[in-house]
């Protein structure tokens, strides 16, 4: 079963708004949302991997990593946890930084709001509202595989739900 995954980008707002659904428990989700050694297998589109460097989920927090590609390419991602509520919401202030973890915060941002709730089959849905913070970095996301490369990590967590 293919599920429900919606991708809707408002340039003009600088928004992306995703709806994904899985077939599991939204304690199960929020587990593999918050627990590094399960979002590590996730959160990257194949054959890209991450190597987890900071895992504080908590409020002022930060998740810290590095994106592996095939080739040697490093991404670095910093996360600040800005609010959470268990098995409900997620929010987060995210940048690229340096290899010792320092934000550029001169350069893009994201603003991210994830909400996760039950449904119907003891089913969850998580609705992702991000927030860029320019033009130039929307239209990057849009039209730099955002929308496909998060469809592979979600299909990557369906598997891992799967195993759960």
């Amino acid at each position: 079963m293919t599920n429900y995954f919606a991708f809707e980008p408002d340039l003009a707002a600088k928004k992306i708004h995703m709806i994904r659904e899985f077939n599991a428990p939204v304690e199960k989700v929020w587990k593999a949302f918050t627990d590094p050694d399960l979002l590590k297998q996730w959160i990257a589109p194949k054959p890209w991997t991450v190597v987890p460097k900071i895992a504080d989920f908590a409020v002022g927090g930060v998740w810290q990593y590095i994106m592996v590609g095939t080739e040697g390419q490093e991404h670095w991602v910093y996360d600040e946890f800005t609010a959470i509520e268990t098995c409900s919401l997620i929010e987060s202030t995210g940048a690229f930084c340096d290899e010792e973890g320092n934000p550029n915060m001169d350069g893009p941002k994201s603003y991210v709001s994830t909400k996760f709730s039950t449904i119907e089959g003891n089913r969850t849905r998580v609705e992702t509202l991000i927030t860029l913070d320019s033009a130039d970095t929307i239209k990057w996301f849009v039209e730099g595989g955002f929308k496909e490369g998060t469809a592979m990590t979600y299909e990557q967590l369906d598997e891992i739900l799967a195993l759960e």
